[in-house]
């Protein structure tokens, strides 16, 4: 430096704070490689500045603009220059030693009242003197674009002392040259300073090269305009961010700017069993450089699966976690991130209604929970939300199967959580033509009483609660008395049931059923089985349902029928294993049994058919 310079002074930086290069080190930044970020982001900024001039002044300047980045091992080096608009002597005097200066002592004086040392991001200026995390110097080289400017050198070890010299230089911008400490050696290997690069400034628009070889990608797509760019182009820019990653289900192209700017395309992902839904996946840029791949803040809690990228100007490059929380324009990006989903899921569900159904097999945890925490959304998507109709793969909306169950149960919906345990239950539903919604993700339990709360004329019934009307035999009211002991058959068939049933906290009713293939079942009442889930959910004791529950028998099934029979035979014996086991089967769809009951159900299965071969032997 010194035969290059012709000026030269020496000074002290006028801060009372004589720690500050200390405290900055350590708790500047969590992450020491930010300081590469920041120095290119000041080079772009100064291309920006003189851009703005060239036009404002007509200055007609037609280079080409670009950021160097340079490593020279031997000496220990790493630099970052920029072709942009350079400053003189007093702007280094002003905005290096004074303003930058000044905030870092601002800094120092708050930093201490903050309890999460990892929220303090450069809310202070401090960019450029991040390098002090790594550098034991700091030098620059800087020549101004106002013409008869001459060449700058500024240089500092870490102190409060500067030194400030006149140079011969001939290029128009700012090298910052960075000395390293020895611990930050890291930062002199090409492939680290690559990957950094990458990480952070691989959108900027203009060429980042290092050692002669560009870098950076500059036009990412979110720039673009969305008529320009087909499904293909969407997803493979998806492909670059998340190389492992399937297809997405679908995107959004964001464009605003106003009544702020926000740019990007956030994708819904095709969820897996190794998705993290409680991890934020957004990528947030500031003028297209990264910021930050967790920031909760700037998402619903209901779309946390959304990935992609969201390009904000106006959030500060530097951008805290507290800043986010206490910031409008967060929560007016949040409201727009949800409107734009819900118009999407609008969209979607007026095409082709097999392919939404696809969707909402991935979606439709989230637009419940989204619907249940925030009301916009819920007006915006209530409409669309589609359920699927137990026995089959069709989907249906909540009013058009309303409309349809008019005659048979109006106000009224059933539902299955479990197909498989609930299959007797909806073939009695099935065989009279009445369709059951399929309701079995974790979230339905909540989501039920949260859409009989918006519609206070609709209730919503699981098929194993109540037998509806429609599934009892017209004619099963008239029943006839016979014998001496004046009862009818359904009365006698109670009976049995009473006097033999080991569970005697049961109610038991007989009905004829429309349906003659299920000789019994467990009705559960709703009110008592939702009472369950919730205190199961609080990790409190929970009731027994079984003490509240129906057995229903139906006197139209054919082994009922016998089991009358066998007992008017006197075959005490018989009817009392005939009972167990019909109790058994119908409870099987509601609880597994333990070692002993299911030794027990076996042994009396085989009992049961070797009466039935004896029989047919006979």
């Amino acid at each position: 430096m010194s035969n290059e310079a012709t000026q030269r002074e020496t000074g002290t930086i006028s801060i009372n704070t004589e720690n500050i290069f200390p405290i900055i080190k350590k708790w500047l930044y969590s992450d020491k490689e930010i300081f590469l970020r920041e120095l290119v982001s000041n080079g772009i900024d100064a291309i920006h500045k003189l851009q703005h001039i060239n036009v404002v002044e007509q200055l007609k300047l037609l280079e080409d603009y670009a950021i160097d980045i340079t490593i020279d091992k031997d000496k220990g080096t790493l630099s970052v220059k920029d072709n942009g608009i350079g400053m003189t002597a007093d702007e280094v005097r002003r905005y290096i030693n004074q303003v930058a200066f000044s905030s870092a002592e601002e800094f120092v004086r708050k930093f201490k009242e903050i309890d999460d040392k990892n929220e303090i991001i450069g809310h202070f200026g401090l960019g450029f003197y991040s390098s002090f995390m790594v550098a034991k110097k700091v030098e620059i080289r800087t020549l101004s674009y106002v013409d008869g400017a001459r060449g700058v050198y500024w240089s500092c070890d870490g102190s409060t002392a500067y030194e400030l010299a006149e140079i011969d230089r001939k290029e128009r911008g700012t090298e910052v040259v960075l000395t390293l400490s020895d611990a930050e050696k890291e930062f002199l290997e090409p492939l680290r300073v690559r990957e950094i690069l990458k990480k952070y400034c691989n959108f900027l628009p203009y060429p980042i090269r290092l050692a002669g070889d560009q870098v950076n990608e500059r036009n990412p797509l979110w720039t673009k305009p969305a008529a320009e760019i087909s499904d293909e182009d969407y997803k493979n820019f998806y492909r670059k961010l998340y190389p492992f990653a399937e297809d997405p289900l679908f995107w959004i192209h964001l464009n605003i700017d106003f009544p702020f700017n926000l740019k990007g395309i956030v994708y819904f992902p095709k969820l897996n069993t190794e998705f993290d839904v409680s991890k934020c996946n957004i990528k947030l840029f500031c003028s297209q450089v990264f910021v930050s791949d967790n920031c909760p803040e700037l998402i619903p809690e209901f779309l946390t699966p959304l990935q992609g990228c969201l390009d904000a100007p106006d959030l500060p490059l530097n951008v805290s976690r507290s800043y986010l929380q206490n910031e409008p324009q967060v929560r007016k990006i949040r409201e727009v991130l949800a409107g734009r989903v819900a118009g999407k899921i609008n969209d979607l569900a007026k095409g082709e209604g097999e392919a939404f159904a696809q969707v909402w097999e991935d979606i439709h945890p989230f637009v419940k929970y989204g619907m249940m925490r925030d009301d916009k959304f819920y007006e915006k998507v209530k409409d669309r939300i589609v359920f699927r109709i137990a026995g089959n793969k069709n989907y249906t909306t909540l009013p058009d199967y309303l409309q349809r169950a008019e005659t048979t149960h109006a106000k009224k919906v059933y539902y299955a959580n479990d197909e498989a345990v609930q299959s007797t239950y909806l073939k009695l539903f099935q065989k009279q033509g009445m369709e059951v919604l399929v309701m079995d993700a974790l979230i339905d339990s909540h989501f039920i009483q949260f859409l009989e709360m918006k519609n206070p004329e609709v209730t919503f019934k699981r098929v194993d609660s109540e037998l509806t009307e429609n599934l009892i035999e017209a004619g099963s009211q008239k029943k006839i008395i016979t014998g001496p002991d004046q009862k009818n058959d359904d009365e006698r068939i109670e009976a049995i049931f009473r006097e033999n049933l080991q569970e005697k906290e049961h109610k038991v009713k007989v009905e004829s059923l429309k349906d003659d293939s299920v000789p019994a079942m467990i009705l559960l009442p709703e009110e008592s089985r939702r009472f369950q889930e919730l205190t199961r959910m609080m990790g409190k004791k929970e009731i027994d349902l079984f003490k509240e529950s129906t057995f229903l028998v139906n006197s139209a099934n054919p082994l009922v029928k016998n089991l009358l029979g066998i007992n008017e035979a006197g075959k005490k014996d018989e009817a009392r294993l005939l009972v167990d086991q019909i109790y058994d089967l119908a409870c099987l769809a509601h609880k597994s049994f333990g070692k002993e009951r299911m030794e027990a159900f076996l042994e009396r299965s085989t009992r049961v058919l070797e009466l039935l071969s004896r029989e047919v032997k006979g």
